[in-house]
């Protein structure tokens, strides 16, 4: 060999050697990558690949993947992206990403199908909490499924990384007990069929909202935004003054709701006592009292108490600490409101501004709503207390008062609330997926949205076009319909559940890219967190075989009404994608259909007979009525199903004239 020529291939071979080879002192300084890209990610096929990071701003990038190699700049706040081209299904793959002496690799990189799972508790149960737990988590061994769990944070702004460290774990017996158990199993049934590396990326909320999941762009297109993202966004600058601003707004509604008083103002300094009842010295869940008012009472209790300041003490920067109030509380002091936060575990801490204290008796007065299970301020007296910046602090150990609301009414909630808020979740666990490449979304939401159904079919549209725009404008969503709850109903009835239902399959039905999941007979009337969730992942997968792969001859999600007509035979509901024939289970004929008057509220059950792809109701003599539900109620029975076992989903649709042809 030339002597001349050995330098230059001693040079090839170092540089082979530093991308080939591991750097670990390197690695660990490197975070040169998105946490996104760990060891074990699953990225997806088929598509091009996006990959960024941050290193210093204007430095060259390199990233070489498989047979590839790219490179790029830092842009002057040292953010990096590139993409990749697209690659079929497999792996292992190792990703090597290179900025000046910095070097970062991540190992057995899956090429597959990725799906973002999100939601509120029912997409957040976990699956040792699902039915056989034991045996299911001991044999969830599967390498090919890949686990990632989005650390639960709420942010005011778009963030771009996550709260805690993250990683991709091969679903095993020990990273799947506390993952979804609703994305689990219907990774696990999909690929039964679709024979690649899945990965799943879960996040969701207990009790969120579909407001907060959206973000701030998205939700300014709809009705009644512009107020609540003002004070959002000047919360970013200013918490105080936005808790004031957000107070007067609370106060506002108080004032002008239905079953309210123009005059009462219970947040008021001076207000007197004499309507207040003595509240326990250890304060607490308020079912436990002994008030038979409270013994299961879900809605609004007003607190107050006094603290005497010296002028000393009252001159000096101070906060407000409380203990954890459940659910949601707004609180005041001496008149002007201060803070508001949700988080049935959470304590409270709310900065008081200059010149709010004063020298002698200070009134403080905190509204306290619940929704669910137990409520209250939780206690003793002595938790609760004025801190100075000195350190010192004063508790609030006088005497406690409460009055019960009694209004129906849900008051307006801050937008800064974590579950609850405006575009909070989204800016902390959505916004930081960057445009991740995915095959799928899967929505499992809406118990918190039930007080406003009619509302929701707006805020899930906004919702989808949001997420598509984030990550894909013709991307697949599957959306759960809430399971059944609550004892079932003995006469006709109004229900948000059914009408939350309904603006879920009127969305679905309108987007050639979504299904609809329908799980009304697998809920449990005594638990909002049915444990069935082997059966919703099977349905899941069903879905998303015929809507996102395009099985051939698979019905969607069960029987679907196409219309409602009148006939010589009384009212014909037609139905759509039925496997084999309609069926009923418990009776001759399906029970649960109403035909109803145009009127709200005017509706009375019918006698069905049951034909292969159609239903025949019987009209009372008064006429047919112009609308037909089925299975309206919170917790329904529900009959009607097709030869697959898919059942027939809640709906209701208006009567058309004369017979209508398939």
């Amino acid at each position: 060999m030339s002597a001349c020529l050995r330098p230059v291939l001693l040079v090839c071979l170092m540089t082979v050697l530093l991308w080939a080879l591991p750097c670990w002192a390197q690695e660990e300084a490197g975070g040169l990558l998105h946490p996104l890209f760990q060891d074990h990610a699953v990225l997806q096929r088929d598509e091009p690949v996006s990959v960024w990071g941050q290193a210093a701003a204007g430095e060259r990038v390199s990233v070489r993947f498989a047979d590839q190699t790219r490179s790029t700049h830092a842009d002057p706040r040292g953010r990096w992206q590139l993409h990749l081209r697209a690659m079929p299904a497999g792996g292992p793959h190792t990703l090597v990403v290179r900025a000046g002496q910095r070097l970062q690799s991540v190992r057995d990189l899956q090429m597959g199908d990725v799906w973002l799972c999100a939601g509120q508790s029912n997409m957040e149960l976990p699956v040792w909490r699902t039915l056989n737990a034991s045996s299911e988590i001991a044999a969830a061994t599967h390498p090919a499924i890949r686990l990632f769990t989005v650390p639960a944070a709420a942010a005011v702004t778009s963030r771009t990384g996550f709260q805690q460290d993250v990683a991709w774990k091969p679903a095993s017996p020990d990273t799947v007990r506390d993952f979804s158990a609703a994305c689990f199993y219907f990774a696990r049934e999909l690929q039964k069929t679709v024979n690649v590396p899945i990965g799943l990326i879960h996040a969701a909320w207990g009790g969120s909202r579909i407001e907060s999941w959206t973000s701030a762009g998205a939700l300014r297109t709809q009705p009644g935004m512009d107020f609540p993202l003002q004070v959002l966004a000047l919360y970013d600058r200013d918490p105080e003054k936005a808790a004031a601003q957000w107070g007067a707004h609370w106060q506002q509604w108080w004032r002008s709701r239905q079953d309210g008083v123009e005059a009462d103002m219970p947040w008021q300094a001076s207000l007197p006592t004499t309507d207040w009842q003595a509240a326990p010295t250890q304060l607490g869940a308020w079912e436990r009292w002994g008030d038979p008012a409270l013994a299961d009472y879900n809605g609004m209790v007003w607190y107050r108490t006094q603290v005497s300041l010296s002028a000393a003490q009252a001159a000096r920067a101070a906060s407000l600490e409380l203990a954890p109030a459940d659910e949601t509380d707004i609180t005041w002091v001496n008149g002007v409101a201060v803070g508001s936060q949700y988080g049935a575990g959470e304590p409270r801490r709310y900065p008081l501004s200059p010149g709010l204290l004063k020298a002698g008796i200070n009134t403080v007065v905190v509204n306290v709503l619940d929704t669910y299970g137990d409520g209250g301020l939780s206690g003793p007296a002595t938790a609760h207390a004025l801190r100075f910046d000195d350190g010192s602090r004063v508790p609030l150990d006088a005497a406690w008062h409460y009055r019960v609301v009694g209004s129906s009414q849900a008051p307006p909630l801050a937008p800064w609330h974590a579950a609850t808020g405006l575009a909070t979740l989204y800016n902390g666990m959505i916004a930081p997926l960057g445009d991740y490449g995915l095959r799928g979304m899967v929505w499992y939401q809406g118990e918190s949205n039930t007080a406003d159904g009619r509302a929701y079919a707006a805020k899930l549209r906004g919702l989808r076009d949001d997420w598509r725009s984030q990550f894909g404008r013709q991307l697949p969503l599957l959306v759960m319909q809430l399971a059944g709850y609550g004892p079932p109903p003995q006469a006709p009835t109004e229900s948000d559940w059914a009408q939350l239902r309904e603006a879920q399959r009127q969305v679905v039905k309108e987007d050639p890219h979504a299904g609809l999941v329908v799980a009304i007979d697998i809920g449990d009337a005594y638990d909002i967190h049915p444990p069935n969730k082997q059966e919703l992942g099977r349905r899941l997968a069903r879905v998303a075989r015929r809507v996102v792969y395009g099985a051939p001859g698979l019905a969607t999600s069960g029987p679907t009404p196409v219309s409602a007509s009148s006939t010589a035979g009384g009212l014909k509901v037609v139905f759509d994608n039925v496997a084999g024939q309609l069926l009923t289970t418990g009776a001759n004929g399906p029970i649960g259909f109403e035909l109803c008057d145009a009127d709200v509220g005017h509706c009375q059950y019918a006698e069905a007979t049951l034909g292969a792809a159609d239903v025949v109701l019987r009209c009372p003599a008064a006429g047919c009525g112009a609308r037909v539900r089925y299975c309206w109620a919170d917790g329904p029975v529900c009959t009607l199903r097709d030869s697959s076992g898919a059942p027939a989903g809640p709906f209701e649709i208006s009567v058309t004239a004369g017979e209508v042809q398939r």
